[in-house]
C-alpha cells in the first residue's frame, strides 16, 4: 500500500537556533501537478538561506514551509505533460523553482529578476522532506562524477558562486578577494583558480582558513585583514555589512565587489574617495538563471569541483543549522534524508 505521508522538517516559529525553530513531523505526500516531477529525496544541502528563514531574517512566505533548496533525489512519478525525465533519473532541485515568463525581466532574459518567481523552500516546500515536487523545467540532471552528497551544495552554493564570479568581472589572470569562506566560497575559489585567477581569502574561521590554504589560495588572512596586493575583484559571501567598506578599500582602480548573499546586515557609511572613487563599483547578486545552472554544472563536472562536505543525519536538521550559525561547518553541510543516498566523499 502506498504511503500517504512523508517525514519532513518545517519552520514553526522563526527565532534563534537555540529555540529550535524547525519542527519534525509528517505531512501529506506531495502530488505532482502538470509538468511536475515527484522526487524521492536522498540528501539536501543546508544553506545559509535556510538559516535566515529559520531565524526570521527572511520572513516565511507561507505557514509551516519546508526549507531546503539543494535537494538531490530520484524521480519516482510525473504529472500530466511531464516528459523531460523518466522514473529513476537522478535530479537536483535548486532555489529557482519557477518564473512567470511574462514580466519585463523574464522577457529580456533576466529570469533571476522575475517579478513573481517560485522559490524552493520559501514559496513552495523544499528538500527537508522525504519527497518533494519540482517543475520539470527547473530540475537539473546530476552529472555522474558527483555523489549525492557532493552534488547537493552545487545546487545553490555552487550556482550562486558561479554567478557571483561572473558579476565580479575578474580579468584574465586577475586577483580575486573572497570574504567569508563557507559553502559557496570554497567552491567559487576552485572555479576562479581553474580560470587562472589568484585567490585571496579573508575569513574569521581558522578551520576555513586551513581549507583555503589546502585549496591553493595565494593569501589567507582574517576577515578584516588587508590583502598584500590591490584586488581586481572581490566577492563578499559573509552576510556582514561591515565588510563592504573593507572589501571596497582593498580594490584596485576599476575593481568590482559582488555581494553574494540574499541577506546582509546594514552597511556602514562609505567614504567616496576611500571606497568608490577611481570607478570602483558594487554589484548585488540575485538568484540565478537556468542558463547559469547549466553552464555551472558542465564546468563543475569538467574540473571537477571537490566539495568539502559534512553529512548530518536527517534527525539533526536543527543541529546542522545551529552549527552553520556558529561557524562550526567547514565547507558544506548536507542532510542525509534517505539512508540509501550515496556515501559522501568530501
Amino acid at each position: 500500500m502506498k504511503e500517504v505521508t512523508v517525514l519532513a522538517w518545517w519552520v514553526d516559529q522563526p527565532g534563534p537556533m537555540n529555540t529550535r525553530p524547525l519542527v519534525k513531523g509528517v505531512r501529506d505526500t506531495p502530488s505532482p501537478g502538470p509538468n511536475e516531477l515527484l522526487v524521492d529525496v536522498t540528501v539536501c544541502g543546508v544553506c545559509r538561506t535556510d538559516l535566515h528563514l529559520a531565524e526570521g531574517d527572511l520572513q516565511p512566505r507561507r505557514p509551516a514551509v519546508i526549507p531546503g533548496h539543494e535537494a538531490v533525489g530520484t524521480v519516482v512519478a510525473s504529472g500530466p505533460g511531464s516528459s523531460r525525465f523518466t522514473p529513476g533519473d537522478r535530479v537536483g532541485v535548486a532555489w529557482l523553482g519557477g518564473v512567470c515568463g511574462s514580466c519585463p525581466y523574464c522577457r529580456r532574459g533576466d529570469e533571476n529578476l522575475c517579478a513573481a518567481p517560485v522559490l524552493t523552500g520559501w514559496d513552495k516546500d523544499g528538500g527537508y522532506a522525504e519527497q518533494l515536487t519540482v517543475s520539470q523545467d527547473f530540475a537539473y540532471l546530476i552529472p555522474e562524477v558527483f555523489t549525492d552528497e557532493q552534488a547537493a551544495p552545487l545546487l545553490c552554493s555552487g550556482i550562486i558562486g558561479y554567478r557571483s564570479l561572473k558579476r565580479a568581472s575578474v580579468p584574465p589572470g586577475g586577483r580575486l578577494g573572497i570574504y567569508g569562506f563557507g559553502s559557496s566560497a570554497h567552491l567559487t575559489a576552485q572555479l576562479a583558480m581553474h580560470q587562472g585567477a589568484s585567490v585571496y581569502v579573508m575569513t574569521r574561521s581558522e578551520e576555513a582558513r586551513a581549507l583555503a590554504r589546502k585549496l591553493g589560495a595565494a593569501y589567507v588572512g582574517d576577515a578584516d585583514d588587508e590583502p598584500p596586493v590591490p584586488l581586481d575583484s572581490a566577492i563578499l559571501f559573509a552576510p556582514v555589512g561591515n565588510l563592504v567598506p573593507v572589501a571596497l578599500a582593498a580594490l584596485d582602480r576599476g575593481g568590482t565587489l559582488a555581494i553574494a548573499g540574499i541577506h546582509l546586515s546594514d552597511i556602514p557609511s562609505l567614504n567616496y574617495n576611500a571606497h568608490l572613487f577611481y570607478e570602483r563599483q558594487v554589484r548585488s547578486v540575485t538568484a540565478n538563471t537556468r542558463a547559469d545552472g547549466q553552464e555551472f554544472f558542465a564546468l563543475a563536472a569538467q574540473i571537477p569541483l571537490i566539495p568539502s562536505v559534512s553529512v548530518y543525519p536527517f534527525d539533526a536538521a536543527n543541529t546542522a543549522l545551529a552549527d552553520l550559525a556558529a561557524d562550526r561547518v567547514t565547507g558544506s553541510a548536507v542532510l542525509r534524508v534517505n539512508p540509501s543516498g550515496s556515501p559522501g566523499q568530501g
